[in-house]
């Protein structure tokens, strides 16, 4: 455990005691519109609340630390989690939120070491744990990789890639934090990724499996900081049974 992972984890422990972070941590930011292309927001967390809105495959793997006096939500360590088919381990849904299309916007920052797999995860459409869509960021891996780098489906078997188009738009950058955004259309059925430049995607998909779902955050294989997380979208309720 290096000596900074240790200062963040003692710095934070008032924090996990109470499930809140320290008072001193709460900061003014700008409120996000209320509506975007469209749809209306539906969800904003900066963690100044601490990580109550959130519902981990393991809890033990997450915690709200501060950095810079601003609350952030810190995947630190690998969740002991299986999931039924061969999928992301390192998840956090947001809880009680259901949506159709939306637009999800995250200030994320990977605090993983630097190889070719570097990785953070967004998960959308999920309706069970092998039934869902997630996108897996990792710049630095071949563009013709089927296992990184891309828009995967799950549906009651291993991940399989789905997008139609992919491409890099510079890696994770160390102690940096960088803007993903998520556009689904479940009328046309596309989902369309953005990784800094909210002009130009970096991945497009286009699929009808899941129609709605939860929305989470998290890693494949490694660590991550996540700032906040901001959702427009039409809201759903789901079905007794997926």
């Amino acid at each position: 455990m290096t000596l900074l992972l240790r200062g963040l984890i003692a710095a934070a422990l008032v924090g996990v005691a109470t499930g809140r972070p320290p008072a001193a941590l709460a900061q003014h930011r700008p409120a996000p519109p209320q509506t975007l292309h469209g749809l209306p927001l539906v969800f904003h967390d900066d963690f100044g609340g601490g990580a109550a809105r959130w519902e981990a495959t393991d809890p033990d793997a997450w915690m709200v630390v501060p950095e810079h006096h601003n609350p952030v939500f810190f995947l630190y360590q690998a969740s002991h989690y299986v999931p039924p088919v061969r999928s992301p381990v390192n998840l956090a849904f947001v809880r009680d939120l259901w949506v159709s299309d939306f637009v999800m916007d995250v200030r994320v920052k990977s605090t993983s070491r630097s190889y070719d797999h570097r990785d953070m995860v967004f998960a959308y459409g999920w309706q069970s744990p092998s039934r869902f869509y997630y996108t897996h960021i990792a710049p630095d891996a071949d563009e013709n990789d089927p296992h990184a780098h891309s828009i995967f489906r799950v549906h009651d078997a291993p991940r399989v890639s789905i997008a139609t188009e992919r491409r890099r738009n510079g890696p994770w950058r160390d102690r940096t934090y960088h803007t993903v955004r998520i556009v689904r259309d479940t009328q046309a059925g596309t989902i369309t990724v953005y990784f800094d430049d909210l002009t130009a995607p970096i991945m497009t998909a286009t699929d009808t499996t899941f129609t709605w779902g939860r929305l989470g955050v998290g890693s494949f294989d490694d660590t991550g900081m996540i700032d906040a997380v901001t959702v427009w979208g039409r809201t759903v309720e789901p079905p007794s049974t997926p």
